[in-house]
């Protein structure tokens, strides 16, 4: 009797033993497979078998070097392709879709970088080899009618081009969509990790494409991708989506594109819930919005020509000028269209709307989410372009503002825009308006000994700004006392802040100083006034500051910084524009925010340069005009003096010489 063995034993190399039965039951079965298979490919299953070599095993050097052979061809072929499409664009159309091909690259050794060389030759041909305006497709009636061998060469090579170009984004949008989801199809060749290197690449196609080629099809496609990914959690994706970005806002003159982007922007805020980083909002500080259109002139404008006809218009001219001023309309549209030159009006009615769509964005924030992290962006544009907010806005928007201030919920630098916002928006157009701001300048007043040597040191930009509008440009508005309160409380902080901030604040106190020239009394230590200084007040108008003089100045005079001594010296004398103690032009020329900028110490270093010093000899003081070096001397022998008349007896000594006499 035969044993029973398993089905899986009869493969298994273990067992020698093969039943005659189950021998000839597996011939059957291969040979019927056989069989099969050589109906169905022609070929058998043993000749296969007996025609496939062994591959050899190769070292990892001989891996390396035909990695190295493989890549060197891969980068002298695409160089190849793109070397011919460059010389003639319009006759090697189809050597751009045999490199766009290569995108596909399955080679895993060399697959990474083949397919990122690729991406960015296929970005700088598109950029050699795309017109400088945007191809339309044909309508029907162009496409059935006869055209000049030139013209039909040239169509097929902008439809081609079309295309390539479309292939190639899609091509990049989905390397970033497959990154961003972390799924790749079983047949990629690529892994996760170095799928994120592809990823990058991608992008950065993508960003230069967007600043390149801004005229050309396909734009608004390449906005839509770029702009949610300045909200990417990756910083080098969102960095790189940012500048993009900011370069296209800068090129941009007619603002056509740059309201593109900022509707996208807006309704990626939107649909997020306001849960954006602040860089996305801080975009818009870059438009170059300087006006917009006037409701009040263009309801003007429309009434005037809505009101007169035809018949007024053919009163006021006579035939001939009627046909004099006809053909110069005429010219003037022929002018415009051979210098390609946008009309006044167009550009306007671009910047007007884009601003429309940034403050709706500004005061949903600020209606919604106060406490949003997004705050101090929206302040910092709204001061920006407060100038440009409509009238009918403003008695709201100053409401917010002070609720913020007084709701205590903001940071220092917060508070700091909304005073700014707030005197931005009167010292424009809200000059017509009966609003007092007095609030605003009693919290800048009460919070500026919050400025100190460290870390708020760089919000004084903020304050130096806030001084030019509230108390400069606002002169007639502006009482002396309170002009006197904040030029004595300035040369108190200008005491305990860096060197840059003393000097910002000096400067701004030179301004003020012959702005108001009254104030000259704070350098009279004799005057008398009624009432006596209170610096601990919080009320400007109520402090007194008449009755004080500005002693702060003779400390400065002897600071280590030379700017702060040259400007304390100016402003003892009374901050002459002539004569002996004038500041020099590069000085007295510069307001506050530009010298505090000159003379930063970010770099840890003094600025300017210490100059060298003579170096001490033995017992002796070092020389040199430093006040230092003259308070240690005088100090030192001071101490000696003390020390020789309250010297202490030696009672042992005197009592040894005493018994030897």
């Amino acid at each position: 009797m035969t044993p029973s063995l398993s089905p899986q034993a009869l493969y298994c190399p273990q067992h020698t033993y093969f039943p005659s039965t189950y021998t000839r039951t597996l011939q059957a079965l291969e040979s019927i497979g056989s069989e099969r298979l050589k109906r169905s490919t022609g070929v058998c299953l043993w000749d296969y078998a007996s025609s496939e070599e062994p591959q050899p095993v190769l070292t990892t050097d001989e891996l390396v070097i035909q990695r190295r052979r493989k890549l060197q061809e891969k980068k002298i072929h695409i160089a190849a392709l793109a070397a011919a499409i460059l010389s003639d664009p319009e006759n090697s159309i189809k050597k751009l879709k045999e490199l766009r091909a290569m995108l596909m690259e399955q080679d895993p050794n060399v697959a990474v970088i083949v397919r990122k060389l690729v991406m960015v030759s296929l970005m700088e041909i598109f950029k050699d080899i795309t017109p400088s305006y945007k191809i339309r497709p044909l309508t029907e009636a162009e496409k059935h009618t006869k055209v000049r061998k030139e013209t039909r060469k040239l169509r097929e090579f902008e439809e081609s081009l079309v295309s390539q170009y479309k292939f190639y984004l899609e091509n990049l949008e989905q390397t970033v969509k497959d990154w961003k989801q972390r799924k790749l199809k079983k047949s990629n060749v690529i892994s996760l990790k170095a799928y994120k290197g592809l990823a990058e690449i991608a992008v950065k196609c993508l960003c230069e494409l967007l600043v390149v080629l801004p005229h050309f099809n396909f734009h608004n496609n390449i906005i839509v991708l770029i702009v949610p990914l300045m909200n990417d959690a990756s910083k080098l994706i969102s960095e790189m989506c940012c500048e993009a970005v900011k370069k296209l806002f800068k090129q941009d003159k007619l603002g056509s594109v740059s309201l593109g982007v900022v509707k996208v922007i807006s309704g990626l805020v939107k649909s997020r819930n306001y849960d954006v980083r602040p860089e996305v909002l801080k975009i818009f500080l870059h438009l170059r919005i300087k006006e917009v259109e006037v409701k009040k002139d263009t309801e003007d404008i429309t009434a005037k020509k809505k009101f007169m006809s035809c018949k007024e218009k053919r009163k006021n001219l006579s035939r001939m000028q009627r046909k004099w001023k006809k053909a110069e309309e005429k010219l003037e549209r022929e002018l415009l269209e051979a210098e390609a030159s946008e009309s006044k009006e167009k550009k306007l009615k671009l910047h007007t709307e884009t601003l429309n769509i940034v403050f709706l964005t500004y005061f949903r924030i600020l209606k919604k989410v106060q406490k949003s992290p997004l705050l101090p962006t929206v302040l910092e544009g709204l001061a920006k372009f407060a100038h440009l907010i409509n009238v009918e806005f403003f008695d709201d928007l100053l409401v917010v503002l002070h609720s913020l201030i007084a709701s205590g919920d903001l940071s220092y630098r917060e508070s700091l825009h909304c005073v700014l916002t707030a005197f931005h928006i009167l010292s424009g157009q809200g000059d017509v308006l009966n609003i007092d701001p007095s609030k605003f300048y009693s919290h800048l007043y009460r919070t500026l000994f919050r400025l100190h040597a460290g870390a708020t040191n760089d919000d004084m930009v903020i304050v130096l700004q806030c001084l030019d509008v509230m108390l400069t440009k606002r002169r007639k508005q502006v009482s002396q006392q309170r002009a006197l309160a904040f030029i004595k409380r300035l040369s108190t902080l200008a005491l305990h802040v860096l060197p840059n901030s003393s000097v910002g604040i000096l400067a701004t106190n030179r301004i003020l100083m012959q702005t108001f020239p009254k104030t000259d009394l704070l350098l009279d230590n004799e005057a008398q006034g009624s009432g006596l200084y209170l610096p601990e007040l919080d009320e400007p108008e109520c402090c007194n500051a008449q009755n004080t003089a500005l002693w702060e100045l003779h400390a400065l005079r002897r600071h280590y910084h030379p700017t702060v001594q040259k400007f304390a010296d100016h402003l003892i004398a009374g901050a002459p524009a002539e004569g002996s103690e004038a500041l020099r032009p590069d000085l007295s020329r510069r307001c506050g925010t530009e010298l505090f900028e000159t003379y930063n110490m970010k770099g840890m270093t003094f600025n300017p340069p210490v100059a060298s010093v003579t170096p001490r000899k033995k017992d002796k003081f070092l020389q040199g005009d430093s006040f230092l070096n003259e308070d240690l001397k005088e100090l030192i022998q001071t101490h000696l003096n003390e020390a020789a008349v309250h010297r202490p007896v030696d009672f042992a000594k005197h009592l040894k010489e005493s018994s030897l006499s």
